[in-house]
C-alpha cells in the first residue's frame, strides 16, 4: 500500500508501506523541498511531521526514538532529546515550539 500525506488539499505519495518499520522512522523529501519524517507505531498507527528539529536546524526527527507519555505519541530528537507530539507537531517541552504535522493515510 502507499503512503500518502496531505499537503495544500491534495494527497501526496511518500512511500510504500513496506518502507516502514513500525517504531521507527523515515524521511520523505516533499515538492516544496522541506521534508516529513513519517512513523508507524507498534500498533500500526501512522504519523507525519516535519524531519527538521527546531531547535539544532538539522533534519533528523526520523532518527528519533518514539513513546508515550499520558497516551501522547512522541518523537525524541536524536540531538538534544526534545519530544515532539506526533499528532500535532507540538514539542511536550516546550510547547511554545513546534513543527509541522501532516495528516497521513495508506492506500
Amino acid at each position: 500500500m502507499t503512503i500518502e500525506l496531505l499537503l495544500d488539499d491534495t494527497w501526496f505519495p511518500v512511500c510504500d508501506d513496506t518502507q516502514l518499520t513500525p517504531g521507527r522512522g523515515v524521511a520523505a523529501l516533499l515538492p516544496d523541498g522541506s521534508q516529513a519524517a513519517l512513523f508507524q507505531d507498534r500498533h500500526g498507527a501512522l504519523y507525519a511531521i516535519g524531519n527538521r528539529d527546531p531547535f539544532t536546524g538539522a533534519y533528523v526527527l526520523s532518527r528519533g526514538l518514539i513513546g508515550s507519555d499520558a497516551g501522547r505519541a512522541y518523537v525524541a530528537s536524536p540531538l538534544l532529546k526534545q519530544r515532539f507530539d506526533l499528532a500535532t507537531g507540538t514539542c511536550l517541552d516546550d510547547e511554545t515550539v513546534s513543527t509541522a504535522s501532516y495528516a497521513v493515510r495508506s492506500l
